[in-house]
Order: C-alpha cells, then structure tokens, then sequence
C-alpha cells in the first residue's frame, strides 16, 4: 500500500515514540523486582512517548490541535484539525512486562475522524487506516470476520473496576454474553481490541466508558474494514459516547441485542 504524506507523518511519529517505548520496556522487568515496583518508570515512559508524538506532529503540521491521555488538550489554529493520542494503550500490561501494548494516534477534522494508526511494538504489527482506502496491516488489506452466528465467535471486552453501579452493569453483561458466545477474551488494551477485530482476529467487541483517545484509532479502522461500530443503543458509533459495539454487520447485530438486555 502507498501511503499518503498525512499517514507518513503519523507512522513516523508512532514508531519513533514505540522505539523509546521498547527500550524503556526492556527496563521493566528489572525494575519487577525492586522494592519501589516500576509504576513511577511507567508513568515517566508513558510521558515521555507523547511528548515525541506530540514534537513530530507539531512540526509537520503546526496548525493542528491535540487531545491526548496525559497531556490533555491544546486548541489549533486551523480549528478543523485535531490530534488524538495514546501514547501508551495498555500500561498495565506494560507495567507487568507483558508485551501486548500500542501507540495509537488519530486525526479528526471538523468532527471526523478521518486517518488513524495503532503499531504494537513488541509485535512489530502496524495497523493503518485513511478514509476511504481501507484498513491494512503491514500493508495488507484488512476485512472483518465473516462469522455469522455469535455462538461461533470469539468476543472481545474491556472490564474495569469503579466501585460503581456500572460494576454492576459489566457483571449482568458476561453473564448475559459470555454462554452466547464461543468464548469472551481480554487483552488490556482498547487499541489492540479494535485493530484485532478488523483483522479478523475477534468477532465482536463491546466495552463502555472509554476515553476519546481509545476509541478514535479503531473507528476509523473497523470503519474502513467492512465493520460496524455504535453505542450501547445502537447509534452512530462515537468518539465521546464512551460506549462501543462493534462486529461485523450479522454479530454485530446480536451482540448489541444481549447488550442492551442488560442496561
């Protein structure tokens, strides 16, 4: 695949930053060991991966703004264009050396998102994706699953713990998803959910609050390889709802059902 400059620019910037990223996670295991733990090595890494992202971005295309995980928002002087990062999606696996982590940028204008990229470093597996020329891994094309029947399909989630009725909620989702289904997955890491799934990898995807930056990359993605993502109600899938269901258009359509039993 050819890509276009837009997408040079974010591939460059996400590799420069995994690049850190890897070295930093060669650290982590023997930071396991120390009294302290590594939390605070993390968090550090995590910072210092947005700042290369952010430098990058800002000098091939000054007029953007950002919204990202750490560093919050800055306002462009364009006001159509914005950066959407996550420098580090899976610290917690990242923290417990466990090598399934992604940097993932997006690129929304006026409202859109229009250009996304997830890599996993440790994987070496770049997922790419630019309205209307498809979604590609390591420059091959990506579709999603063909499965028709949920009973069949391997479903991916995100679960946290809040100390919320929405505990609650996530608890009546497994019991309700999980008999349905060839088996519920998790891998810690919203990005990887996503780019899996227009791989061909998972079937079907739902979780609930989940930030800008968690969802934009793999919308775009899903999107642009013959999948379907909405909310919880079945509405056009959103950066900012916080919610997603997302599969191809048959699961898709039974896995929203069962979601929506357990509101």
């Amino acid at each position: 695949m050819a890509e276009s400059a837009l997408l040079n620019i974010m591939v460059g910037a996400a590799r420069k930053a995994a690049r850190a990223l890897t070295r930093d996670f060669g650290e982590v295991e023997n930071l396991q060991v120390s009294r302290k733990g590594p939390a605070d090595f993390v968090s550090n890494a995590d910072r210092r991966a947005e700042a290369i992202i952010h430098d990058e971005l800002s000098r091939a295309r000054p007029t953007y703004g950002f919204l990202m995980e750490e560093g919050g928002e800055e306002q462009g002087t364009d006001g159509q264009h914005r950066w959407l990062i996550d420098p580090l999606d899976g610290t917690t696996n990242f923290l417990h050396s466990i090598p399934l982590f992604a940097t993932a940028i997006a690129l929304e204008r006026a409202g859109e998102i229009v250009a996304s990229v997830i890599y996993s470093p440790i994987l070496d597996e770049l997922f790419t994706a630019e309205k209307g020329t498809g979604a590609w891994l390591n420059n091959k094309r990506l579709r999603v699953a063909g499965r028709r029947n949920l009973a069949d399909s391997v479903i991916v989630t995100g679960i946290k713990v809040t100390g919320t009725e929405d505990d609650a909620r996530t608890l009546r989702q497994l019991n309700q998803i999980s008999p349905a289904t060839a088996g519920i997955r998790r891998t810690g890491s919203a990005s990887t959910d996503f780019a899996w799934l227009a791989a061909g990898r998972f079937d079907g995807y739902w979780e609930g609050r989940l930030a800008p930056w968690d969802v934009a990359p793999g919308l775009m993605l899903m999107k642009e390889a013959g999948g379907f993502v909405t909310d919880y109600s079945g509405g056009p899938g959103s950066v900012y709802s916080g919610e997603v269901v997302a599969g191809n258009e048959a699961i898709h359509g039974q896995l929203l059902e069962l979601v929506r039993s357990t509101r």
